[in-house]
């Protein structure tokens, strides 16, 4: 059974060492490095933890960790009216394919109603799969998609322009 659970700060070091794993598996698209200390780091954790307006959630199945989804107002897009952006997603490989990835997230969706961004890389093939398949379902073909917006404040640290999905529930 497949449970989308509020973070709490107790929670943080849990939402960090799944948040590492992610980022590892994007540095191949970004050209990340790590730090001193051999981690990615997350400047903004911290913040989902302590604002109001951001909304970090563990993804649960059968008791274990399967993810996390992180939810903020903070737009991807500047100038695009948004109420919500689904800022980091993350499954664990061995529960992708399987329909767990896009079970949490209309969870996570329908728990949070208005104007939503959403920003994919394109050179993440199985992420733009994903997105394509859970948004076009969700919204039942209601969004708009604007591949490779043209504004470098929306692109990816490797420089490359986002692909971002706008609609509303």
């Amino acid at each position: 059974m497949l449970k989308i659970i509020e973070a709490k700060k107790e929670d943080r070091d849990t939402v960090m060492n799944l948040l590492e794993k992610y980022l590892y598996e994007f540095s191949q698209w970004e050209k990340n490095d790590v730090n001193n200390n051999g981690l990615y780091g997350y400047e903004y954790l911290d913040c989902y933890f302590e604002e109001k307006n951001r909304f970090p959630y563990l993804i649960k199945l059968d008791g274990k960790h399967a993810g996390f989804i992180l939810v903020s107002d903070y737009p991807e897009v500047p100038g695009e009216k948004t109420d919500f952006c689904l800022s980091e997603f993350f499954i664990m490989n061995k529960y992708r394919r399987k329909g767990y990835g896009k079970e949490a997230v209309f969870q996570v969706l329908n728990m949070h109603h208005g104007k939503w961004q959403l920003k994919r890389h394109p050179h993440n093939i199985g992420s733009v799969h994903f997105w394509n398949n859970v948004i076009a379902e969700y919204t039942k073909g209601n969004f708009r998609l604007v591949e490779k917006y043209p504004n470098k404040e929306v692109a990816y640290d490797d420089g490359t322009l986002a692909d971002v999905f706008f609609f509303e529930n």
